[in-house]
């Protein structure tokens, strides 16, 4: 399996490179990794922005990681972003992801991406509205794609979200999705899927089913975030936890069964900001621990 860890547990605890990559690498046994952008803000001004970024290369190349992707954090989540009801708000999102792009181009990362935006409740609940917006994002992801490619990225990722507000969140929008956008990128568009996502029961019904994404986007889907859940909500806990429900080898034998074990899953834990620093440093170890058990 081609594991890895999202930098989501570092945020606000260990955001300096040489101390996280050496975690990484010598607590976790851990040599790829999805950066955050809680742990770098796009919108850093110069030379701050390429000074921060060299240190994160440089660590990475020190420790021997591997960056595969970089991904916006909770940061970013909170914005409306490419389905801001304001064009001033779309146009502030695609200049934030063109700063993103960058910083993915200077720490040597192939792919970037995220969840594209969510409606406001006005927008979302007006058909003609629903309907503009979703024509203003193809156009946008195009624009972005082709910044990305100019910047030497290789893949833009698109995360399914559990929200009816953003896109898209559904296998059938997904799909349509992918026709809509057919030859309008410059670079291949795939889906990351999170576990935690499509089985969120209180959108899905209790039959949610995993293998059901696997099957529909198969050769769409670039990379899976894992984490520990009851399905009621989204979680993102580690292991061990008591109140999570998510079974990491069935996990590994749906990948086999779809053929999709070579695409990235990165563990993507998130605690509470309050939580001990030690508690977290050993939850996130045990963490990568049975997850790296389960995938053998």
């Amino acid at each position: 399996m081609n594991f890895g860890i999202n930098l989501s547990f570092s945020v606000k605890r260990w955001p300096e490179p040489e101390i996280w990559a050496k975690m990484v690498k010598e607590s976790m046994g851990v040599d790829q990794i999805q950066f955050t952008l809680d742990l770098l803000d796009p919108w850093t001004p110069e030379p701050m922005f390429s000074s921060m970024a060299n240190k994160i290369s440089q660590a990475a190349l020190k420790w021997g990681i591997n960056i595969e992707s970089v991904f916006p954090g909770l940061a970013a989540y909170t914005f409306n972003n490419l389905l801001h009801p304001s064009p001033d708000g779309r146009q502030v999102s695609i200049e934030w992801w063109k700063r993103a792009i960058d910083l993915t181009a200077k720490i040597g990362a192939e792919a970037v991406g995220g969840p594209l935006g969510g409606m406001s409740v006005a927008d979302a609940t007006n058909p003609e509205r629903k309907k503009y917006l979703y024509e203003e994002l193809l156009k946008n992801i195009s624009e972005i794609t082709k910044i990305a490619k100019s910047s030497g990225i290789k893949r833009f990722l698109v995360e399914c979200t559990p929200l009816n507000r953003e896109i898209p969140y559904t296998i059938e929008q997904a799909k349509k999705l992918i026709t809509d956008l057919k030859d309008k990128c410059e670079i291949p568009f795939k889906y990351l899927i999170d576990v935690g996502h499509v089985l969120y029961q209180p959108l899905y019904g209790k039959g949610a089913s995993l293998d059901k994404w696997l099957t529909e986007l198969n050769r769409h889907i670039g990379a899976f975030h894992i984490q520990n859940t009851d399905f009621q909500s989204d979680s993102h806990w580690g292991w061990p936890d008591s109140r999570g429900l998510f079974d990491v080898q069935v996990f590994a034998r749906q990948l086999k069964s779809a053929n999709l074990q070579s695409i990235p899953a990165f563990l993507e834990v998130i605690y509470p900001f309050e939580m001990d620093d030690e508690e977290v440093k050993a939850s996130v170890i045990s963490s990568v621990k049975y997850c790296k058990e389960k995938f053998v």
